[in-house]
């Protein structure tokens, strides 16, 4: 049986007549929700040692450190209130309280809409807390995005959210999946998104932080996650805000002589481009969930494989639900980068001029290029070989029906639709699944069809269902 939901008023009060757990909120930008919850509840003093709201900037500085970018509402800002919080409560109340006391600090950083309804309520949330009055403290962070279009609304789902972090960090910290569902208790996932987590400390070593992000992904608590080419997960604004994006969708299961070349080959043409900056450009690899799933579940493992052996080849990686390329480049442009370049092969690009796959919205296909060929986004078509011949199929000589040849001529006029020229024609008729399929069934000569790097990691590691022959 599935476990009751407690109300946020009843987990706030387990934690209150929780005698050995105490400590300090350190709230700013959205009230003093979280710590007004515990108030509400009742024995709060029995929890709260302090709370704080350091509003002003100078104040926030003298006791936080300043920052020479001005940014508040940041990771950075947020661990150096935990850390703050944290060593000040033990400092002061360490020989104090009774010897088995656990210590915690609750920290929020965020900023909530504004009155003209201008800007995007988000923010870092984070709690560090013993598990165990003999150890280190363990520490978790999100950052969520607030939907709802009032300020006193997202203080509200704020209020929950902190309320909910705190209790299953003491109450699910050994269930991951439970820890991540239970974040939106007594919310709905049309109020606030949570794109970013990471969990570490003494009790929470098990964690693979990457397994959780997608875990997010995967429950729709957020429509993507991100990993830095090191394999960190980053919040999605750090990493793309204001910048140029150069992004490759692929199911890299595994990466091909191909997969490489069309990185190559497409970055060598944005960097021609007169909107190019070499120290504001990033590349991602994307990877749909749909490209996750067999059977409807989730294997970690392959998943695993797949961002690790992109990360060896200093790929940056993105995880997403998208279907639609034209929700891809919606979600990215929520982030205000400067120019978009998509990557795609030919043979998908056919796919993508079908209108069966728009069917669902009311203006059809029009709408659907409407969205995809924004101001700033560009389509980069890595060729095909034509079955039978040498000769290249590009986005030049593609059959088109006839409703959309002169949209599909006006785009191709208007530079939206680029072709890849230089390319190598070696391995262009090798894919990945049939890679995998070779793999699978202990057929010889795979391991020339993708880079050397890649085929020792699938060794070494027995990825994507390898067996050494007998």
């Amino acid at each position: 049986m599935a476990e009751e939901i407690l109300t946020t008023s009843k987990k706030a009060l387990r934690i209150n007549l929780t005698d050995d757990i105490y400590g300090t909120f350190a709230e700013i930008g959205a009230g003093q929700e979280v710590a007004r919850q515990f108030f509400r509840a009742g024995a709060a003093s029995g929890t709260i040692a302090s709370t704080i709201s350091a509003y002003d900037m100078a104040y926030s500085d003298a006791l936080y450190g300043s920052r020479a970018d001005r940014r508040y509402v940041c990771r950075e800002r947020l661990e150096m209130m935990l850390q703050v919080e944290f060593d000040k409560v033990v400092s002061i109340l360490g020989d104090q309280r009774p010897e088995k006391t656990r210590f915690f600090a609750f920290a929020n950083t965020v900023t909530t809409i504004n009155f003209k309804k201008d800007n995007e309520g988000h923010g870092w949330i984070g709690f560090r807390f013993q598990l165990d009055a003999d150890h280190g403290p363990n520490q978790v962070l999100l950052h969520v995005r607030l939907l709802e279009n009032d300020s006193l609304l997202q203080q509200r789902t704020l209020g929950i959210l902190g309320v909910n972090l705190m209790y299953a960090c003491y109450k699910h910290w050994e269930y991951p999946n439970t820890f991540i569902q239970s974040l939106l208790d007594n919310l709905g996932r049309d109020q606030l998104e949570i794109n970013m987590i990471h969990m570490e400390g003494p009790e929470l070593g098990y964690v693979d932080n990457r397994l959780l992000a997608v875990q997010l992904v995967k429950n729709k608590m957020a429509p993507a996650i991100m990993f830095d080419r090191y394999g960190e997960v980053q919040e999605p604004g750090d990493m793309v805000y204001k910048k140029n994006v150069l992004a490759f969708r692929g199911s890299f299961r595994p990466i091909t002589y191909v997969g490489i070349d069309m990185i190559k080959s497409s970055y060598a043409i944005f960097k021609k481009d007169k909107d190019y900056d070499r120290d504001n450009t990033i590349a991602l690899c994307e990877i749909t969930l749909n490209n996750l799933l067999e059977d409807g579940n989730f294997h970690e493992r392959d998943f695993l494989a797949r961002v690790d052996i992109l990360n060896g080849m200093g790929q940056n990686v993105m995880v997403s639900n998208f279907r639609e390329y034209f929700k891809l480049v919606n979600y990215l442009s929520r982030f205000r980068i400067m120019n978009l370049r998509i990557v795609i092969g030919v043979l998908t690009f056919i796919k993508v001029l079908d209108r069966k796959y728009y069917t669902h919205l009311k203006g059809g296909i029009l709408e659907a290029f409407g969205k995809l060929f924004t101001q700033n986004m560009k389509l980069y078509v890595y060729p095909a070989l034509k079955k039978d011949s040498d000769e290249l199929l590009s986005s030049k000589n593609l059959e088109l029906p006839e409703d959309i040849e002169l949209l599909y001529k006006h785009l191709v006029s208007c530079k939206k639709i680029i072709d890849i020229k230089k390319v190598n024609r070696e391995r262009m008729n090798v894919f990945s699944h049939q890679v995998l399929e070779m793999i699978q069934n202990k057929q010889e000569g795979w391991e020339e069809l993708v880079p050397k790097y890649v085929s020792d990691m699938i060794i070494k590691n027995e990825l994507f269902g390898y067996k050494p022959k007998d």
